[in-house]
This record gives C-alpha cells, sequence and structure tokens, in this order.
C-alpha cells in the first residue's frame, strides 16, 4: 500500500478554485489530506476540483465564504468542523492582484488589496490556531511572492501585502513555536504560469534569470515539504527562478 505523507490530516486551502490553489489543494489530497477548498464566486470550478479528488480515492469539499470578512471566516471553520474536524494544515493562499497605473491608484485600491492578501491570512489563521495548540500540530503556510521582496509587476498595494505575509508569517512563527508541533513559513513565488500570467501580455518570461514563468507544481512541492515538515519555521521558501536571491 502507497505511503501517504498527510493520511488523516485535514487541509483547508483559501481561494482554492483555480490556479495556485487548485493545484496545491490537488497535491495535498494526493497525499492523502482530506482537503477544504475554500472559494469566493467560483462555485463549479471548486466543485469540479472536489470531483477529481474525489475520482481518485480521496476527500474533498467545497465552501463558500470571503475570506478577508471575520464573520464568514468563523462561518467557515464551523462549517469545516461539521464536515471533516479541525484543520490540521492552513495553506493562506486568497487574493488578488488588480493591475492598475501608478497615478490610478486610490486607497480604496489599497484597502481592498490589504483586506483580501493579507487580513483574510490573519483571520484563517486566528480561526485555525485554538485547535492547532489543543493538538500541539498544524502547519501554516502562507502564499506570499517575490513582490514582498522586489516589488514586483502588480503595484505597491500588491507589494505591501505581500511584504505583510512575511511579517505575519515571523510573529506565528516565534509565538508558536512553544506548542512544538506548530509550523509557519512563507512561499514566495514569482510569476507562476496560471491564468493570470497568460492573461496579461505585459509580462513576459524573459524577466525571470532562468528564462521561463515556473509551473503550479513547482511551488505546490513546496507546500507538501512544508506540510510534510515539523522543522522547518519561520521561513519565506522563494520558488522564483533566480529574480531574487536570499
Amino acid at each position: 500500500m502507497e505511503n501517504k505523507k498527510l493520511e488523516g490530516k485535514i487541509a483547508l486551502v483559501t481561494g482554492a478554485s483555480r490556479g495556485l490553489g487548485r493545484e496545491i489543494a490537488i497535491s495535498l489530497a494526493k497525499e492523502g489530506a482530506t482537503v477544504i477548498l475554500n472559494y469566493k464566486s467560483s462555485a463549479a470550478q471548486a466543485q469540479g476540483i472536489v470531483s477529481q479528488i474525489i475520482s481518485f480515492g480521496e476527500k474533498a469539499y467545497a465552501v463558500q465564504a470571503d475570506v478577508s470578512n471575520e464573520a464568514e471566516v468563523l462561518a467557515l471553520f464551523s462549517q469545516i468542523n461539521k464536515l471533516a474536524g479541525n484543520v490540521d494544515i492552513l495553506v493562506n493562499n486568497a487574493g488578488i492582484n488588480p493591475v492598475k497605473p501608478l497615478l490610478e491608484l486610490t486607497l480604496a485600491d489599497f484597502r481592498q488589496s490589504l483586506d483580501v492578501n493579507l487580513t483574510s491570512a490573519f483571520l484563517a489563521t486566528q480561526a485555525a490556531i485554538p485547535s492547532m495548540i489543543e493538538k500541539n500540530f498544524g502547519r501554516i503556510i502562507n502564499i506570499s511572492s517575490v513582490a514582498a521582496q522586489l516589488g514586483g509587476v502588480i503595484g505597491p498595494h500588491y507589494a505591501a501585502a505581500k511584504a505583510g505575509m512575511i511579517g505575519l508569517t515571523h510573529s506565528y512563527a516565534a509565538m508558536l513555536a512553544k506548542y512544538g508541533g506548530i509550523t509557519s513559513n512563507a512561499i514566495a513565488p514569482a510569476l507562476i504560469e496560471t491564468d493570470m500570467i497568460k492573461g496579461n501580455t505585459n509580462i513576459k518570461p524573459g524577466i525571470i534569470p532562468i528564462g521561463r514563468f515556473g509551473q503550479p507544481d513547482e511551488v505546490s512541492d513546496v507546500v507538501i515539504l512544508l506540510a510534510t515538515n515539523g522543522y522547518i519555521t519561520g521561513q519565506t521558501i522563494n520558488v522564483n527562478g533566480g529574480w531574487y536571491m536570499s
């Protein structure tokens, strides 16, 4: 019988109906985790991924919630508890990346970016950690961006939110380390070949030193590493083709 590294674990992936979230959810399921796919509006896409996961013999559920809204996050976790149990692995992937000319950015744009890209991670993590502390096990994985380190190509609203995710990661890692079984890490990808990249003709692979866009599974591989490793914490893993070197 195949040894699946995450058998018996419950994983929540926010923003899981497409792109990186989709790939991460499928990869976690292939390692035996029961996966909760959170989505805001793409119900059909999320349910399609659930059907795909069930087709290879694993459990998955699609649950709608706007994770930038505190009441909806609390309702999300209540529903997850009824469907599957407490969350062991939290992947904060939900985000938006609206591109606007610099001088057209507004305070509303900035606040929306913070709410969806950063506040959502805080709300979901705060909801997840009580049961993690109780079990002395948890994996918090935040999907940040090379924009946090170099500014990126989207804009300051996006870069600031993604940089905030790294600070959030560090703080949770430091504060939860005493429990021994809870880790908090970030992944900072650059120009991964998803619908976002394919739909933006201004983004070219030549900006990446390695000369190509990254593939979604090159990020999900790192998610599996972090989900299965109990000694890596407080780190930002760069998956960026050499754009930023640390």
